[in-house]
C-alpha cells in the first residue's frame, strides 16, 4: 500500500529556458580557452568545444566553428602578434566579421571527487562603443516582477552597483591617469557625462557657477566666545558639546544621524551609478555619442564543485530534463570528466545571462515511476 501511494507522487524537476538578451551580439566567436590551472592535462580544446556547443544551443546566438575560430587566431597572431589586450580582440572580432569574441581561461580544475572547475570568461564587443554590461542589467526592477528575481542575483547587481558607487569615491594613485576618474563601470548607454553647472541647487542662479558656497551657509560664530574661562576650564559658547558654536549637535548626535537633515548636502559626482541605470534607456532619435571602451562588455567568474548542493541541484534538473538515457544519472556527470567540464560550460553560460535578462519561465517538469504503469 505504502508502494502504491509513493507512486501517485510525481517527480518535479525545473527545466530552464534561456535566450540571448543582447541583440547587437548575435554573432560571436569563441576563441581556444587558456589553462592557467595547475592541472597539465586538462583538454582546452574540450573545455572550448564544450562552451562552443551550449552558447550554440541558446536561442539568438550564431556562434562560429571552433576550427574556423583557431584558424583565424593563428592568421592574425602571425600577421600582428598574439592578441593580448581588449583593442586587439576587437580588432580581431572585425577581422573574424563577428559582434563579439569570447576569451576564457581555466583557473583551477580537479577530475577526482569531488571535481572542481573555476573558470574566468570575457566577452569583447566589436563596437568599441559597447559599454560593460552589469549584474541586473535587463531585469524586471520596479515591477511586479522584481519579487520574482533570484535572490543571488539581487546580491550580485547590489554588489556591482556599490563597487561602481564606490570608485567614483576612490582616490587615484599617483601612476593612474586622470581619464580613470571619468570612467564608469556601471552605466550602459553611451551617454556624455554631465556638467559640473548641471548639479547646482535649484537656487542657484542660472548663470553662476557651482561653488563651495552653495553647498550650505557658513555657521557665523564669534571669535571672542572661544576665549578661554580661567575659572572653570570651559571654552565660553561651545556649552558641552565642543561643536564650536551654540546649539550645535554633539559628535556622537551627529554620529548617529539625528541632525543629519542640518548637514549640508553635498552633489554628487557627475558620472554617479544609479540604480536606475539597470533599466534599458528608450529609443532616441539620435544615436549616442561614441565613448571608447577596450575593456570586456561581460565578464563573469566562478568555481563549481561537485559537493556544493547549488551545483548539484542544477545539475540534477539538467539531466532528469535531458533525457540522457546513460545510467547513473547525474552522479555519473561528476564521475565522468567530460560530462563535468560540458555541464560547468552550461551553467557558467546560463548564470551570465540570467543575471542580464536572458532567463524566461522555467518549465515544470512532472514524471511518475514506471511502477505506476
Amino acid at each position: 500500500m505504502s508502494s502504491l501511494g509513493c507512486s501517485l507522487v510525481p517527480d518535479t524537476r525545473q527545466r530552464e529556458s534561456l535566450h540571448n538578451p543582447f541583440p547587437q551580439m548575435k554573432r560571436v566567436a569563441v576563441l581556444p580557452f587558456f589553462n592557467q590551472s595547475s592541472e597539465p592535462t586538462l583538454d582546452t580544446e574540450l573545455v572550448s568545444e564544450s562552451y562552443y556547443a551550449a552558447l550554440q544551443a541558446i536561442p539568438g546566438f550564431e556562434v562560429m566553428p571552433i576550427g574556423v575560430t583557431k584558424a583565424q587566431w593563428l592568421q592574425y597572431s602571425a600577421t600582428y602578434g598574439e592578441p593580448t589586450t581588449g583593442a586587439d580582440f576587437q580588432r580581431l572580432a572585425k577581422m573574424m566579421d563577428v559582434e563579439a569574441i569570447v576569451v576564457g581561461s581555466v583557473t583551477d580544475f580537479d577530475a577526482y571527487y569531488p571535481p572542481r572547475m573555476a573558470m574566468t570568461v570575457h566577452w569583447y564587443a566589436a563596437n568599441e562603443g559597447f559599454h560593460p554590461i552589469p549584474a541586473g542589467y535587463g531585469l524586471p526592477w520596479g515591477t511586479d516582477k522584481e519579487k520574482e528575481i533570484p535572490r543571488r542575483i539581487v546580491r550580485e547587481a547590489e554588489f556591482e552597483l556599490a563597487r561602481s558607487q564606490l570608485e567614483t569615491q576612490s582616490p587615484l594613485s599617483g601612476d593612474e591617469p586622470a581619464a580613470v576618474s571619468q570612467r564608469n563601470l556601471h552605466r550602459v548607454s553611451a551617454e556624455m557625462p554631465l556638467d559640473a553647472n548641471q548639479l547646482r541647487p535649484p537656487t542657484a542662479a542660472d548663470d553662476s557657477p557651482i561653488d563651495a558656497m552653495e553647498l550650505g551657509p557658513p555657521s557665523t560664530r564669534d571669535s571672542n566666545s572661544f576665549v578661554e574661562n580661567q575659572a572653570t576650564g570651559q571654552a565660553t559658547g561651545q556649552g558641552q558639546n565642543g561643536a564650536g558654536y551654540p546649539g550645535a549637535p554633539t559628535a556622537e548626535e551627529v554620529g548617529l544621524g539625528l541632525f543629519r537633515d542640518q548637514l549640508p548636502e553635498s552633489p554628487l559626482p557627475a558620472n554617479w551609478p544609479e540604480p536606475t541605470d539597470l533599466i534599458p534607456d528608450p529609443p532616441s532619435p539620435l544615436r549616442p555619442a561614441t565613448i571608447v571602451n577596450h575593456d570586456p562588455v561581460l565578464t563573469h567568474t566562478r568555481i563549481y564543485r561537485g559537493d556544493d548542493s547549488y551545483f548539484t541541484n542544477r545539475l540534477a534538473d539538467y539531466v532528469e530534463t535531458g533525457d540522457d538515457a546513460r545510467s547513473g544519472g547525474w552522479q555519473g556527470y561528476l564521475k565522468r570528466s567530460d560530462d563535468f567540464i560540458r555541464f560547468c560550460c552550461h551553467v557558467h553560460i546560463a548564470e551570465m545571462l540570467e543575471s542580464r535578462g536572458g532567463s524566461d519561465a522555467r518549465d515544470l517538469i512532472l514524471r511518475w515511476p514506471l511502477s505506476r504503469y
